[in-house]
C-alpha cells in the first residue's frame, strides 16, 4: 500500500492509497484516540471524498471517537470519463464491489482491523453501501443513508443485516417515497427518519447538523469493539 501520512492510535490523519483490484483509490483516514469504530463514506453521484457535506459529518463522528475513511471510489481516469458520460456514478455494482474491497482492506490494516465498521452513504452511494453491507455481514455493523437511493440496492436489501438508518429531507418528497419502499424490503433492520424542512442536499440551516448528530448517535450505539 502506498501511503502518504501516518495513521496511528492517537488522533492522527493521513492520505493513503487503497489497493482495489488494479486500481489505487485515494482516501483520507482519521482515527481519534480511543476510537470505538470506523465509518467508511460512500459519496453520491458526481461527488468525491472532498464533499463538504460528508466532511462536516465526518468531523462530528471524529468528535464522538469514531474513525472515518473518506475515499474516491473512481480513479482519476474513471472520474474524467464519468464527468463526460455520468455512467459510472450509477454503476451500483462497481461501487459496491469497491466498497466491499475497502472493507476487506480495513480488516487487515493494523490501525483499523480491531474496529467495527459502519458505512455512511449519500445519494447513489447509499445504494452501494447497502449492497456492500449485504456482501460483508460479518464486518459491517451499521449503515446510515443521507438523502439516499436505497431502492437502487435492489435484491440486496432483504439481505442487509446491519441496523440501517435512512435520513431523508422532509421536502424531498420523491426520495421519501423511494425510502419508504426500501423500508418494506429492509424489514426490522431499517429505520426511517425525516428531517423537517430539509431538501435533498440538506442545505437549509441546521439540517445537516441534525444529520450529523443522528448519524453519530446511530454509529455510537451500534459500533462497539469486541470486549
Amino acid at each position: 500500500m502506498a501511503t502518504r501520512g501516518q495513521v496511528g492510535t492517537t488522533t492522527r490523519g493521513g492520505e493513503v492509497t487503497i489497493p482495489v483490484g488494479d486500481a489505487g483509490l485515494p482516501a483520507d483516514v482519521l482515527v481519534p484516540a480511543g476510537a470505538t469504530g470506523v465509518v467508511l463514506f460512500a459519496h453520491g453521484s458526481g461527488s468525491s471524498r472532498r464533499s463538504p457535506r460528508n466532511r462536516a459529518v465526518a468531523g462530528v463522528l471524529n468528535e464522538r471517537a469514531l474513525g472515518t475513511v473518506l475515499v474516491d471510489l473512481l480513479t482519476p481516469e474513471e472520474d474524467r470519463v464519468d464527468a463526460r458520460t455520468a455512467e459510472l456514478r450509477f454503476d451500483i455494482g462497481l461501487l459496491a464491489d469497491r466498497l466491499a474491497a475497502i472493507v476487506d482492506w480495513m480488516g487487515v490494516e493494523p490501525t483499523l482491523a480491531r474496529l467495527p465498521v459502519g458505512l455512511f452513504g449519500a445519494s447513489t452511494g447509499a445504494a452501494a453501501a447497502l449492497v456492500a453491507a449485504a456482501a460483508r455481514p460479518e464486518r459491517v455493523r451499521a449503515v446510515v443513508s443521507r438523502g439516499g437511493r436505497p431502492d437502487l440496492a435492489g435484491r440486496a436489501l432483504p439481505r442487509v443485516a446491519a441496523p440501517t438508518l435512512l435520513l431523508v429531507g422532509g421536502l424531498d418528497e420523491q426520495v421519501i417515497t423511494l425510502n419508504e419502499q426500501a423500508m418494506a424490503e429492509l424489514g426490522e433492520a431499517g429505520e426511517l427518519r425525516v428531517v423537517p424542512g430539509a431538501t435533498h442536499l440538506f442545505e437549509e440551516p441546521g439540517t445537516l447538523e441534525q444529520v450529523a448528530e443522528a448519524a453519530a448517535d446511530w454509529f455510537a450505539t451500534h459500533l462497539r469493539p469486541p470486549a
